[in-house]
């Protein structure tokens, strides 16, 4: 920040201001660090920083996720608008942000992922060494930490359980929605901020069409018959909602009791992997079960570029990852496919394919990501069992039996065009068995 910036901000603030920082919680409504900041304090304003410690690191500088956060920040900005206030947008070091302001408090939503623990302590000691409380609060999930575990104090590592103690612990308090709106009023009176451009955080425009925000109770209502099935829209698409909190996770689960338990249970697996991230950090790198680090993985560049670039010669899989290049999306039941194949018939580590999804979902989410890959590489808890390799081809007779969806996405399929497999389904079967039991019983 430079100096006229500090000055002017400080100015706005005026040590009379609680801040609410913004970060996986996009939106005005239903929001517990805003609606505690709103309820306690008679002056408030919203704060959102671009994180430059997380941009930095980003070498797509069209990157549809930071597009995403700044088309959501410019909603809460006509938002503010029309009741008078305005959002702070600033760009850089939260930590170096921190020690230049003053504000009377902070408030904020828990964050889980190691990154996010750090910061926040950082930031925690520098404001309390000024006197300045910072307030925290879970707000983007139904159940975290402590809250759901079993009867002997110790953490669930199977789901089922792990859901069905959760579904016990469910009731009206634990949806009931925060009503921010009853205290808008509170919001600080000040002219709108211009918000920073893309351009002036070091990044461009992209032409990406992002899924709406709307929840389609319709497509919740049949999610269990259709869920799977990649060419009908039988999925909600909130996923990159929920990730940057542009929807509240209790609004959700509200409808997914009433609609649809296996929708429910999608929302639970969400609960559980952030559960999982917290009591078992060392799982960001290394696999939750310790001897499936023994796995000698293949380090084949050339296979591992042909599967990022969707060039297998396997359509299902070529589909989804040409879907995700594409659009930053890919269905659940074809990441699953995707993924099987990486780690099952190339022998590829699962973290290669996990920093691949890192850089291209919309709504990637660490504690999900790292779940999904390490579940289907058999490392993870509750894993898919070592022995289960998923057959593309019988997938696509189960999932996509007439090419739909695979043509979409690969229109040469048939062709002279379309490459031939780079494996051959029967050997890499029983080539990943025998590495995985001889590596096993190691």
């Amino acid at each position: 920040m430079k100096t006229s910036e500090l000055q002017n901000l400080n100015k706005i603030i005026e040590q009379d201001t609680a801040l609410v920082w913004l970060r996986r919680d996009l939106r005005l409504q239903d929001n517990a660090a805003l609606y505690h900041a709103l309820k306690d304090n008679k002056s408030v304003l919203c704060l959102f920083i671009f994180d430059s410690n997380i941009l930095d690191k980003l070498d797509d500088k069209s990157d549809k996720r930071v597009a995403f956060i700044h088309q959501s920040l410019t909603r809460i900005q006509e938002e503010l608008a029309t009741l008078g206030s305005s959002l702070i947008v600033l760009h850089g070091d939260p930590i170096e942000i921190y020690q230049q302001i003053n504000p009377s408090l902070v408030y904020a939503n828990h964050d889980y992922e190691p990154y996010a623990l750090e910061r926040d302590a950082a930031v925690k000691e520098i404001l309390e060494g000024k006197g300045i409380a910072f307030k925290t609060f879970k707000d983007q999930v139904i159940f975290e930490k402590d809250e759901v575990l079993k009867d002997d104090g110790k953490p669930y590592t199977i789901f089922t359980p792990y859901s069905r103690k959760w579904k016990a612990k469910l009731n009206a308090f634990y949806l009931k929605s925060y009503p921010t709106e009853k205290y808008f009023s509170r919001f600080k009176k000040i002219k709108a901020l211009p918000l920073l451009t893309l351009s002036q955080i070091g990044f461009q425009e992209t032409e990406t069409s992002f899924p709406e925000r709307t929840i389609k109770q319709s497509i919740i209502e049949k999610y269990d018959v259709q869920r799977n099935f990649p060419a009908i829209a039988g999925t909600t698409k909130l996923s990159v909602h929920l990730r940057f909190g542009t929807v509240s996770i209790r609004k959700l689960a509200q409808v997914a009791k009433k609609k649809n338990e296996v929708w429910l249970n999608e929302l639970i697996w969400r609960d559980f992997y952030h559960m999982i991230l917290w009591h078992f950090p060392q799982v960001v790198d290394k696999a939750f079960k310790p001897a499936y680090d023994n796995i000698p993985w293949r380090k084949d560049a050339e296979q591992f570029a042909l599967w990022c670039e969707g060039k297998t010669g396997y359509p299902i899989v070529d589909a989804g990852m040409r879907e995700l290049n594409n659009t930053g999306f890919m269905h659940n039941r074809v990441r699953m496919i995707v993924a099987s194949f990486l780690t099952k018939h190339l022998l590829i580590d699962w973290r290669w394919g996990e920093a691949y999804f890192a850089k291209k979902l919309l709504d990637f989410d660490l504690a999900a990501n790292n779940g999904g890959w390490q579940w289907a590489a058999s490392s993870g808890c509750d894993a898919a069992p070592y022995f289960r390799v998923f057959n593309p081809a019988l997938q696509t007779e189960k999932f996509d039996p007439d090419l739909t969806y695979i043509k979409k996405w690969v229109p040469e399929l048939g062709t002279k065009e379309y490459p031939k497999p780079i494996v051959e389904h029967s050997f890499a079967r029983e080539r990943v068995l025998k590495t995985y039991k001889e590596a096993l019983a190691e």
